[in-house]
């Protein structure tokens, strides 16, 4: 069992040669859709697709000097293009090649993202049908409340991962948007139906209105289903730290031939994977506040969103596709003790029955109040000497007059809390 460490295909995405790539590919969109409206000759667009190239270091070396990264593509284009280079980036201005681009590049990662989702929810699946009937404490407050069985667990997680593929799938359409307008969005030197042909060709629709830049709100959006997508990761890193622990231990990570836990301690198997989760979390989450501050930007443009989405589109896009990668091969390999399971499950010695009890009570006559004050006391004093649950309330004269030994057995019955278990599996796998 070895995990993927890494997703080159979605780093990919974001390196100055694909980066590069992808505005060559708008330029010359741009000049197929000059050509049919005839404003380009049929055998200038045949040399420039023929020539249009570049070396990604010249266009690094020409960037060192003039100081704009477009304008360093075009000029090693035009290096290899030569006169009729003059017919490439006609009427368009830089930010139009740049958010098309962009929209290109998030696309591309959002699908490699989708892939890992699914793969998600496959393992998650998978495994809440295997342990469907493996009954467990369920805990609020970290303290034992009712029993579950940890299938549940991943019917939990499932159904929230749908709901962020649902939300990412529409991100990734709202972000599917390119734009040719020129200057300041008004087509000033431009005509829309080279906008309409660009973004065709490239597989994207087109931005209604935009000003010399796609307004940020679409990408806030897909960050932020980013964060989402990574707070949910962190939310099953969590509970996999919390039944990792040493009074709990009912699962734990898998923990490979030769791993060492502690450089100091040598029994220690710590839950480092998952702990690396909840902290890539946090950054990925932090990019979503950078991301809303992209909003607000001067006038029609200017470009203190460039440099903060440098940073979080491919460290954003990369992390999630990397921790999603991370998180289905540890849930796939999870180890789960089920003599612990069934060992905690008896700690309270029946106290997870106390609302059968007092339902019992309120059903036999009993005042609710009555019945909560009677059964709380029987279970602080049945947990502080630990007697059995069922002594504790036989105690009371009130109890014993309305309930018998056996029909107290009876009720506490562990599998009576699994009588939905098929409902619930119904309506989420449904």
């Amino acid at each position: 069992m070895i995990e993927r460490y890494s997703r080159r295909e979605c780093a990919g995405i974001w390196t100055n040669e694909t980066k590069y790539r992808i505005w060559l590919d708008v330029e010359l969109a741009a000049c197929e859709a000059y050509a049919e409206a005839g404003k380009i000759p049929r055998n200038s667009l045949e040399h420039i697709k023929k020539h249009a190239s570049f070396d990604t270091k010249r266009v690094d070396e020409i960037e060192l000097v003039v100081k704009h990264d477009v304008i360093a593509l075009l000029t090693a284009v035009k290096e290899k293009v030569g006169e009729d280079a003059r017919f490439i980036h006609m009427g368009l201005t830089s930010s139009d090649v740049l958010d098309t681009a962009f929209a290109i590049q998030l696309v591309r990662a959002g699908n490699l993202i989708l892939g890992d989702i699914d793969a998600l929810m496959k393992v998650l699946k998978d495994k809440a049908l295997q342990y469907k009937s493996l009954p467990m404490i369920g805990r609020t407050h970290g303290i034992h409340a009712e029993p579950v069985t940890f299938g549940l667990k991943f019917v939990s997680w499932y159904e929230e991962t749908k709901r962020n593929r649902i939300r990412f799938e529409r991100a990734l359409e709202n972000i599917r948007y390119g734009k040719i307008k020129g200057a300041v969005g008004t087509y000033g030197n431009i005509d829309p139906s080279i906008e309409s042909y660009v973004c065709r060709k490239l597989g994207l629709n087109v931005e209604p209105y935009s000003t010399q830049v796609v307004a940020r709100d679409r990408h806030a959006e897909f960050f932020s289903v980013l964060a989402i997508l990574a707070a949910g990761i962190e939310r099953i890193a969590l509970e996999i730290r919390h039944l990792q622990r040493t009074e709990v231990r009912e699962a734990e990570e898998y923990f490979t031939q030769g791993q060492k836990g502690s450089s100091a301690m040598p029994h220690k198997r710590n839950p480092i994977l998952s702990e690396n989760l909840t902290g890539l979390s946090r950054v990925v989450r932090s990019y979503l506040i950078a991301a809303l501050e992209d909003i607000p930007l001067w006038h029609e443009r200017d470009i203190s969103h460039s440099s903060v989405e440098r940073i979080i589109a491919p460290d954003g896009t990369t992390l999630v596709d990397f921790m999603l990668t991370r998180v289905t091969w540890l849930v796939d390999n999870l180890v789960v003790h089920e003599d612990r399971m069934k060992a905690n499950l008896d700690i309270t010695k029946g106290l997870y029955d106390s609302e059968k009890v007092m339902l019992a009570l309120i059903d036999k006559g009993m005042a609710r109040e009555d019945a909560y004050a009677i059964i709380q006391k029987a279970a602080f004093t049945a947990f502080d000497t630990g007697t059995d649950f069922i002594d504790a309330l036989l105690v009371n004269k009130q109890v014993s007059k309305l309930l018998t030994k056996p029909e107290l057995q009876n009720m506490l019955d562990l599998n009576a809390h699994f009588k939905y278990i098929d409902y619930i599996y119904q309506q989420v796998f449904a």
